[in-house]
């Protein structure tokens, strides 16, 4: 087990995509009061002092995963954190997706290079541009 805190560490050192680098562990336990965590473990921290806002990801650093109402924390839209507003997001809001990009399970348009389907053929009301 001693080896795995180790394995941490040096990560924590050079691993800077991935959850958080020694430098941000050092600053939120110096600077930052932690203010929440959404259902994807990010944990979300507002600075003592400056009223910073910083969320320290459970995973990959990716913006995308963050869920649309630490997304109008993060953004200053609302003072209010989602974990002490009881907040419940409309009928209207869909449910958060992280991005896909990268992933078996991303968008592939038909005629993509990535997909078997071919591009569907184009309408009367388009004509390509072929040089005269």
């Amino acid at each position: 087990m001693a080896n795995s805190g180790f394995k941490q560490f040096v990560f924590e050192i050079f691993g800077w995509w991935n959850k958080q680098t020694l430098s941000t562990r050092i600053f939120t336990a110096l600077r930052g009061v932690k203010v929440g965590e959404d259902e994807f473990g990010n944990v979300y921290y507002e600075g003592k002092k400056d009223g910073r806002r910083w969320v320290v990801y459970n995973g990959y650093a990716e913006a995308s995963a963050i869920p649309a109402g630490w997304h109008g924390w993060m953004h200053r839209r609302t003072d209010v954190p989602p974990s002490k507003s009881n907040y419940k997001p409309h009928e209207w809001e869909k449910a958060h997706i992280p991005n896909m990009t990268g992933t078996a399970q991303a968008y592939r348009p038909d005629g993509s290079i990535l997909t078997p389907q071919s591009r569907p053929r184009v309408t009367g009301d388009y004509d390509a541009w072929s040089p005269e």
